[in-house]
């Protein structure tokens, strides 16, 4: 039946988005979403949107930047996360969708920042630090195990602990090590088993599985326990992938239990081939000794019969047979040394003789004497020679010669100056003239001044 068109009640697009929008936030509130973010977009508003879904169905979600400033990690595709949102409705296309609030890490990505974190905290405060860690003993006697009695940890741990070092003792101290209150279980029992000191060494251990069932191994409470502990610990949990707080502070981690168990007790064939290398070493020391002590011994035997009188005796008469050798050696050769200096002072005397001197003294006075008178012929030679050729040369340099040709010397009377020049005299001057043969005494009656 058709309604009559005064009674119908027509709406617009947007008029009905919006009646839509205002009934689905005044019915559903805030609301808390978990999912896994997917097609994440980051507009240059800094607002984001994204799609959040599981894996059955999807929503939309967009967070306005005034609220993702509060966001405590970075968003991404593919991460997990628990939302608080109002649900909302997009009147332009009509679409569903969550106005976000807050946003955290959900699952196993939250768990992994929180083990990140602390971390970071414990290495920072020294916690992890290499010198603080203990060294197990090599041997222990006992080892406290440290894990669940119905995991199949504790099994791998006692088939290890029985291949390797059947002889040693283990005590078991049960804890729970997944769930709520494993933690505070777990600390109660490590300081339980290091009160109590009944080990040397103690194994905290459990097998494999998420993060979230190893979580308890993760916890703040735990590693702070475990370097405070006494005793040395070594830690072996999950397997070779897993790594838990509880490894980096213990003194050893193990990549699994049965290798925690490796590192506590050695290997009794290692230790029995060991074992047999020492006995062979003690051996040979101990021949070796024996033959020091032996050839010690005959040392001693020889030295005593050495030391017997009749040996002694014997090495006397010996040495008096030397030393009786020696004088006579000596004596001969100290009366051959007599004779070789007498002979060499019978040769001095000899030549010391008076006899012998005079005639070397009277020889070489001959021979002085011939050449002293042929050094002095030879002087007068060389000097009538030099006599003659100085002869010569005054007779070429005399001024006699000079007169012999007809020249005179004129000298003043009164004063026998030269008279070289007519300038020099007077009429009446009396004057000397020196002849080659004589003198004559003058008076000057004129002169002539020419030349």
């Amino acid at each position: 039946m058709q309604l009559p068109f005064e009674e119908r009640r027509v709406l617009s697009v947007s008029g009905l988005n919006r009646e839509a929008k205002l009934a689905l936030e005044g019915t559903l509130g805030l609301v808390w979403v978990e999912g896994e973010v997917s097609n994440l977009s980051r507009p240059s508003s800094g607002h984001l949107y994204w799609s959040l879904k599981d894996a059955h169905a999807q929503v939309r979600c967009a967070m306005f930047r005034m609220s993702n400033r509060g966001l405590g990690f970075e968003l991404a595709n593919g991460q997990q996360v628990l939302v608080r949102a109002r649900a909302s409705l997009y009147e332009a296309r009509g679409e569903y969708q969550l106005i976000v609030e807050y946003a955290e890490e959900a699952g196993e990505g939250l768990l992994r920042r929180k083990f990140e974190e602390l971390k970071r905290k414990l290495a920072a405060e020294g916690l992890f630090d290499a010198a603080r860690k203990r060294v197990p003993p090599k041997l222990p006697r006992r080892i406290g195990v440290v894990t669940s009695p119905s995991g199949a940890a504790l099994r791998d741990v006692l088939i290890a602990l029985r291949r390797r070092s059947p002889a040693t003792a283990v005590l078991i101290y049960p804890t729970s090590v997944q769930g709520s209150g494993a933690a505070d279980e777990i600390c109660r029992t490590l300081k339980l088993a290091d009160r109590r000191a009944e080990c040397e060494v103690l194994i905290l251990t459990r097998g494999g599985g998420s993060l979230e069932d190893l979580w308890a191994f993760n916890e703040e409470k735990v590693a702070r326990v475990i370097a405070a502990l006494e005793l040395p610990i070594i830690v072996g949990v999950g397997h070779e992938i897993d790594f838990t707080i509880a490894d980096f502070a213990a003194d050893l981690r193990a990549p699994t239990p049965s290798q925690a168990a490796e590192l506590a007790v050695p290997d009794q064939s290692e230790w029995l081939t060991r074992f047999a290398r020492l006995e062979q070493q003690i051996a040979f020391c101990m021949r070796r000794r024996l033959g020091t002590d032996r050839r010690h011994f005959t040392g001693l035997e020889h030295r005593l019969s050495r030391c017997h009188p009749g040996i002694l005796l014997r090495d006397q008469h010996q040495r008096l047979d030397e030393l009786e050798q020696r004088a006579r050696h000596a004596l001969e050769r100290a009366i051959s040394n007599a004779k070789v200096r007498l002979h060499r002072l019978a040769t001095s005397i000899a030549h010391a003789n008076p006899a012998h001197r005079l005639a070397k003294t009277r020889e070489r006075w001959r021979w002085t004497a011939e050449r002293l008178r042929r050094a002095i012929a030879r002087s007068v030679d060389d000097t009538k020679q030099r006599v003659k050729l100085a002869e010569r040369a005054l007779a070429s340099l005399s001024p006699l010669a000079t007169l012999e040709r007809g020249y005179a010397i004129v000298q003043r009377a009164d004063g026998g100056a030269l008279v070289t020049d007519a300038s020099q005299v007077k009429r009446g001057t009396e004057i000397d003239v020196r002849l080659a043969r004589g003198t004559l005494a003058a008076t000057v009656d004129d002169t002539n001044k020419s030349n």
